[in-house]
């Protein structure tokens, strides 16, 4: 089998595209979906929670979320989702990526309700019970990541593997503009049926006790599109790439696709005796009988993907120091720029409803288009290019909002403030946001695909936690912090910083390698024994 192809495999990567290939993005797109919608919709309705839970009528502005309940409010889910993306990859290798499928959307429904059900006697206990179901609401999305690639990577042909799992990862963006759709209508609905002043006018009538309800059931409603796509995630097969090269069946491989393929594929009879003999000898069924036994932590690994890894990682780590920054406390700096009118203007609901209508439109206009972009050119341009591409222009668009700060949050200016704002998400999404969860799950040996992705996933909310928590302070006015905070270095600042990490995730990108049109196989080199390994 060295150096060969089972033939199975084959028909997977000429396979043409058809309705199978659609379902499975949905089947797993629909993941994403509510991955993005549980994990930013808590940026919709921390503003609310300040107002209910933390203010004091006896101050002039609406009350705010502390500095420690804030950053634990938007981040703790990061926490959940970092450990299990670390936890459901590896299982992910060990028991089969089906196996492990269900389990984690189980764990998204049933906590992203619980979340929205967070009740207690005071503040502190609303709050305490609300990040302890967030946490684990985060733990079922970080198995999302790793088994959503890896499933689709190992479906999909080679020719249009790389816009497949794109398509993927771009559901993420509708469910971003889902949620601050959701929180629009919700908020319009409770704004009209109980109509109050603003907070200047009358505080405490400005608090409607109604709007307790308001971010429960935007927080509930991620449930939804979860709870569809679970009956349909259990009818769907083990990936055969799983099944032959690590089950080590071959046979059932190619029995599973043809049903899928709705194709006769009869795997050849030596092919599968190699595999089986290779399963009996514990050695590697892709180059069979080549003695290859070798783990993550092995010295092949790390003269194979060793370097892969390091690129894997730290990109994606520092992509997300940027976008989580960006996404989760953009409400923060449309209040800066007069985007958003100052809170004692408006009431609770109000807030609500101004601020998922900024979000929905950076969502229409940025984000949305930059995931589709990267789905169109990917398999044409290729996943490198499409990458450094993507942080060279981030690095632009956020010095051209740093350097000219001053001039943004003049009266007037505002609207080319978002603009290039929009353009910093646009080319995340036409760039490593995308590209940075598509490498990983193409370029790893089969029986560590999941593994590996799921580090790497880490890497990323490792630096999407630092982000949360990071930006929070830093962007803090060095003169006029907000109340509970120390003095930062400023939002403009603050954009010197992100333009900074882009910039090293530009150079981090040349140890990424090209994966565009090639075999799983033949871009992870399962199908190549080492000199050394040979003689071993």
């Amino acid at each position: 089998m060295a150096g060969g192809q089972l033939k199975v495999l084959t028909t997977l990567d000429h396979a043409k595209t058809q309705w199978y290939h659609f379902m499975a993005i949905v089947i797993a797109g629909m993941g994403f979906f509510t991955d993005a919608y549980d994990l930013f919709c808590i940026s919709l309705v921390s503003k609310l929670l300040g107002r209910l839970y933390y203010t004091d009528l006896s101050k002039d502005t609406p009350g705010s979320l502390p500095p420690n309940v804030a950053a634990a409010v938007n981040g703790v889910a990061l926490c959940g989702t970092l450990a299990g993306q670390l936890f459901f990859g590896w299982l992910g290798d060990k028991l089969g990526r089906k196996s492990v499928y269900g389990f984690t959307l189980i764990l998204m429904v049933v906590c992203s309700v619980a979340s929205g059900l967070s009740f207690g006697h005071t503040a502190k206990g609303v709050i305490s019970a609300l990040c302890f179901f967030r946490f684990w609401l985060g733990f079922g999305i970080g198995g999302d990541y790793p088994l959503s690639a890896t499933i689709m990577s190992e479906y999909a042909n080679k020719r249009t593997r790389g816009a497949f799992i794109a398509a993927v990862f771009a559901m993420q963006g509708f469910g971003i503009l889902f949620g601050a759709i959701v929180a629009l209508v919700v908020s319009a609905g409770f704004r009209n049926a109980y109509p109050a002043p603003s907070y200047a006018d009358n505080r405490a009538a400005s608090l409607v006790p109604e709007a307790d309800y308001v971010w429960r059931i935007i927080l509930m409603f991620g449930t939804i599109p979860a709870a569809l796509t679970y009956y349909w995630r259990m009818k769907m097969p083990e990936t055969a790439r799983y099944t032959a090269l690590v089950a080590r069946n071959a046979k059932k491989a190619a029995a599973d696709m043809s049903k899928v393929l709705h194709a006769d594929i009869e795997e050849d009879d030596a092919a599968a005796a190699a595999v089986a003999a290779a399963d009996r000898a514990g050695g590697d069924v892709a180059a069979a009988g080549a003695g290859n036994e070798w783990g993550l932590f092995s010295a092949q690994f790390m003269r194979r993907h060793g370097i892969h890894l390091v690129a894997t990682t730290s990109t994606w780590f520092l992509l997300d120091i940027a976008f989580y920054s960006q996404n989760l406390f953009q409400k923060d700096i449309f209040s800066k720029v007069g985007w958003i009118p100052p809170a004692k203007t408006m009431n609770a609901v109000e807030e609500v409803f101004r601020i998922a209508r900024a979000q929905a439109l950076i969502a229409l206009c940025g984000t949305i288009p930059g995931y589709w972009f990267t789905v169109a050119f990917i398999d044409i341009v290729g996943r490198f290019a499409i990458q450094l591409m993507g942080f060279f222009m981030m690095t632009v668009f956020m010095l051209g909002l740093a350097v000219p700060y001053h001039h943004w949050t003049t009266k007037g200016n505002h609207t080319g403030f978002v603009v290039m704002y929009g353009f910093t998400f646009f080319f995340a999404n036409f760039g490593p946001n995308a590209t940075t969860f598509i490498v990983p799950a193409e370029i790893f040996p089969a029986r560590l695909r999941s593994t590996c992705h799921g580090i790497s996933a880490a890497a990323g909310k490792a630096g999407a936690i630092i982000g949360a928590f990071g930006f929070l302070y830093a962007a803090q006015d060095p003169h006029k912090p907000e109340s509970g905070y120390k003095p930062g270095i400023g939002i403009r600042n603050a954009l010197f910083v992100l333009a900074g990490t882009n910039f090293l995730g530009m150079l981090m990108t040349l140890l990424v390698p090209e994966s565009k049109g090639m075999s799983l196989e033949e871009v992870s080199k399962e199908t190549v024994v080492d000199n050394d390994e040979a003689m071993a």
